[in-house]
């Protein structure tokens, strides 16, 4: 297996929920190395879920998972961080009073150095970003914020970089500026793991897809083969008119 195949994020029959019933139950999936990985299914199949369990945020009762081979399972959050993982939430992403310069020094706290230089990377990447680095992020649009909570979760130059619905309530114009900044953090390395309500959209840029159902592993595969799925597409994307 070449390094761009390489397994980054290995997350192996994880159970969890919040106390009562199991939300998730032994569900596997995997992650590699700049390659988009997308979970998929209805309301309700346990994909925030998922991911607050992947990330720390809610502790699984049972399965594991390996961030670059280490076993995280149940470690606190903030631990995350230094291990590569970067979470960003769909919401309360940002510092809504802070600037844009001061949301991403705060995200880069854990760094050992290089703040400075890592922002003015960012700003790159988010030119958006760079005209507005003064402006408080309450000022923003929601496509800004979006880009700022991303540009943040950057800093920390992580690994596996988890998104939970990145583009949920952007006007058109913004969901497609997002998919085009998420390809680009693929390009760079980093292994994207995503959760979208927009299926179709999703499933066209995702290299890997996981369908989740009811809790489980339904269906997995090449994002735009499972497009093709005859169950995929009747059942969770709808056919196009």
């Amino acid at each position: 297996m070449s390094t761009a195949d390489a397994l980054v994020l290995e997350v192996d029959v994880l159970t969890a929920g919040y106390g009562g019933a199991p939300v998730i139950d032994s569900v596997s999936i995997n992650a590699r190395r700049g390659a988009i990985t997308a979970i998929v299914g209805p309301n309700g199949a346990g994909k925030s879920t998922l991911l607050k369990a992947i990330a720390g945020l809610i502790r699984p009762t049972s399965g594991t998972v390996k961030v670059m081979g280490v076993d995280v399972t149940g470690q606190p959050a903030e631990k995350f961080v230094s291990k590569g993982l970067a979470y960003v939430p769909q919401v309360a992403n940002v510092f809504p009073d802070l600037t844009v310069r001061e949301n991403l020094d705060m995200g880069g706290y854990s760094r050992k150095g290089g703040v400075r230089e890592r922002i003015e990377q960012l700003f790159k990447l988010f030119p958006d970003l760079a005209a507005s680095s003064h402006r408080k992020a309450s000022t923003l649009s929601g496509g800004q914020r979006t880009m700022l909570a991303l540009a943040r979760g950057l800093m920390v130059d992580p690994v596996v970089l988890i998104l939970d619905e990145p583009s949920a309530g952007l006007a058109p114009k913004f969901q497609g500026l997002i998919w085009e900044r998420i390809e680009q953090i693929r390009s760079t390395g980093v292994a994207v793991l995503v959760i979208e309500q927009n299926t179709r959209e999703t499933l066209k840029h995702a290299q890997w897809a996981y369908v989740l159902v009811l809790g489980k592993n339904r269906l997995e595969g090449p994002g735009k083969e499972l497009l093709d799925d005859e169950e995929v597409v009747n059942l969770y994307v709808g056919r196009l008119s």
